[in-house]
């Protein structure tokens, strides 16, 4: 296990909050860190221990020495107390309220892991995705340890890739159910009210918001192929911004929204491109991986990283490519397909789609260890498809 150096420094008491507060900084070169969990209330343990095991930078232990203990006291209303310590010694101690107990817990969870990982915590994010729980592809939306998921469509038909606004206010997503062809769907998340955003002739899906939420990118075939489009988040200025051969899909965003990864088969078979959002400079990613590439996703922390789906052996795996050295790194591997790959939005973690032949489940892989860990219930029947935002700041 790697050295870890600790450094604590006291600041005056916060009266506003009536807490002591230490800085715990932590120096790692290891991947993982071993942790104990603590609480003073079984709910909130039960929590935290679904949550942490998710984390691939952290081996929970329940017994012997450990680098950091963590301990989520419940208090009055929703607030938690978080307290880390190490060696028998208490280093922070920090008070969260929020809207309840468990959207405290989360700010409390992510907080521990930024002091001692120094990585943003992704507790705290809200996921949509798509279910046949009910018998038809419909949208569901939850937190992210599923404790309360929510059925947001009841289409009756084939609904897709839903996409969710930065700040949590709207979700775009394909559906079938108005004419059996494919619309894209504005739903605001605070009042459920359902408008069209795109119903061209032909295709309309794969809508995609930018970071700042201003723009959506998304495919439509009106002008008779497969093009890529970027809008306001309105749906208005509707704008062009490829025009080739092949067909294109899967459009996603650089973080700083100047540019755009979308699959393309132009040269015959599916590979990623990259394209600036203004529709200049078109060029291709050279993954080097597979004559089959799809579903780029851009790593929101770390602008050189893209994840993709990648055919490998018969099956389709997640690779993680590098624009700096040029080449794909396989991050999966099987059983079964991994497809569809979203980012968390401490660049490190991703959600995937582990389908077989009987089922599919949403997956949390952690790109340094390998690891990958169940994130859907067995009661959410072929869950897929995921997007996430992280809801804190």
């Amino acid at each position: 296990m790697g050295l870890i150096l600790l450094a604590l420094v006291s600041v005056p008491q916060l009266h506003a909050q009536g807490q002591n507060i230490g800085d715990v900084r932590g120096k790692v070169d290891a991947k993982v860190l071993t942790v104990k969990l603590a609480s003073n209330d079984g709910a909130v343990l039960d929590w935290v221990r679904q949550a942490f095991a998710l984390h691939g930078g952290y081996q929970v232990k329940s017994d012997g020495r450990t680098q950091f203990d963590f301990r989520f006291e419940r208090g009055q209303g929703s607030q938690i107390t978080l307290i880390v310590g190490s060696g028998g010694k208490e280093l922070l101690r920090q008070d969260f309220t929020g809207s309840s107990w468990a959207d405290a817990l989360a700010q409390a969870a992510d907080y521990a892991v930024r002091r001692t990982l120094d990585l943003p915590g992704f507790f705290n994010s809200q996921i949509a995705f798509v279910s046949q729980r009910t018998g038809d592809r419909e949208v569901y939306t939850s937190d992210l340890l599923f404790r309360q998921p929510r059925q947001l469509t009841s289409d009756g038909s084939e609904c897709l890739v839903p996409d969710l606004a930065p700040d949590n206010s709207a979700l775009l997503y394909t559906s079938y159910h108005r004419n059996g062809f494919p619309d894209i769907y504005r739903i605001n998340l605070q009042t459920k009210e359902r408008k069209v955003f795109a119903s061209f002739r032909g295709i309309n899906t794969g809508p995609a918001y930018s970071p700042s939420g201003r723009q959506v990118a998304m495919v439509l075939s009106g002008s008779g192929n497969s093009e890529l489009y970027v809008a306001n988040a309105d749906g208005k200025n509707l704008e062009r911004i490829t025009s080739t051969r092949g067909l294109e899909a899967d459009p996603s965003w650089s973080p700083d929204g100047n540019r755009i990864v979308y699959t393309s088969d132009e040269a015959g078979s599916p590979q990623i491109y990259v394209i600036n959002a203004n529709g200049r400079g078109a060029r291709r990613v050279p993954t080097n991986i597979s004559g089959n590439c799809s579903e780029p996703t851009w790593n929101p922390v770390d602008a050189d990283k893209i994840a993709l789906t990648a055919a490998a052996g018969g099956e389709f795996e997640v690779a993680v490519f590098s624009f700096s050295e040029g080449k794909s790194t396989w991050v999966t591997r099987g059983p079964g397909d991994a497809v569809h790959p979203i980012w968390l939005n401490d660049g490190r973690h991703l959600i995937y789609t582990q389908r077989t032949k009987q089922s599919a489940r949403l997956m949390v892989l952690d790109t340094a260890t390998g690891n990958s860990t169940p994130l859907s219930p067995s009661g959410f029947t072929d869950a897929e498809m995921a997007d996430v935002i992280y809801l804190g700041k």
